[in-house]
């Protein structure tokens, strides 16, 4: 879970070479100056080449880790995002401007927020299924089958859990409400309101229908307890769970950029809503 322990794999390492400076001679030098060098790995995954050689290549996650095609992506966003005036929010059925593009730009520019929003988004690229048994009273057990991507499981199960296992619960419950908002926001419109009618979705027994702004409170509120929790100092993970807390709103647009004007229909092959 710390963002200390991520590395760049080996076909990471050879993709940022042959795409950013493909002549050169001592490839394993450059290879080692990129592992090794954090201000030269950035410069390489942030460089126009790397960029323009990922949304070329069709077959691109045969080469390279999710999270490094997430981190590229990222620092793309923040690139362009610099050069903008505003951003666009959705405010019913009408796109309203923000000129909010510092505060996002701001917050990408922390190193320690790109890499765990990149790790972040790989890890919604495999959705994970769990069988959990459970005891209803003496001698009468249930089994139940979730994913990691059923928030109100994992919530339900974040309250039985002992709290030293409750960070990962914290973390990925936060992480779902910030991806569902940035990648998917038309989902929440769809699920919590009739199209037609705009009138609110009847809750269905079992799971709750979220607003955007139930979602926003949500991920606040798991930020703030996983940065509360004891293990993310450990993991190094306090700050930037402090940062997605009380930046939630601005954490969303720079995913939102990249699914409008990186991913496109993309966003529904690299990513799946398990159970929506």
């Amino acid at each position: 879970m710390s963002l200390e322990t991520l590395r760049l794999a080996e076909g990471d390492l050879d993709f940022l070479v042959a795409a950013a400076a493909p002549n050169v001679r001592d490839k394993a030098r450059l290879k080692h100056l990129i592992e090794t060098d954090e201000d030269f790995c950035q410069a390489f995954i942030g460089d126009e080449r790397t960029f323009r050689k990922i949304m070329a290549d069709e077959e691109v996650f045969l080469k390279i880790s999710p999270r490094l095609y997430f981190e590229i992506l990222l620092r793309k966003a923040r690139r362009e995002l610099e050069g903008a005036t505003h951003t666009i929010e959705r405010v019913g059925t009408q796109k309203v401007a923000v000129f909010d593009t510092k505060e996002v730009v701001d917050l990408l520019s922390r190193h320690e927020v790109i890499l765990y929003l990149a790790d972040m988004l790989s890890s919604f690229t495999k959705v994970e299924s769990y069988t959990v048994s459970y005891r209803v009273r003496e001698g009468l057990w249930r089994r139940i089958r979730f994913n990691d991507l059923d928030m109100d499981s994992l919530i339900g199960f974040c309250e039985s859990v002992e709290e030293e296992h409750r960070l990962g619960f914290f973390k990925r419950i936060a992480d779902i409400c910030l991806f569902i908002l940035g990648l998917f926001p038309e989902y929440v419109d769809y699920t919590f309101r009739y199209p037609s009618s705009g009138e609110r979705r009847p809750r269905i027994i079992g799971s709750a229908r979220r607003s955007v702004e139930g979602y926003e409170e949500e991920g606040r509120k798991f930020y703030r307890l996983a940065a509360e929790h004891p293990a993310a100092k450990e993991f190094a993970l306090r700050e930037v769970f402090s940062l997605l807390q009380g930046r939630f709103h601005v954490a969303r647009k720079p995913l939102g950029f990249i699914a409008k004007h990186y991913l496109h229909s993309k966003r529904h092959h690299l990513f799946r809503l398990a159970g929506k």
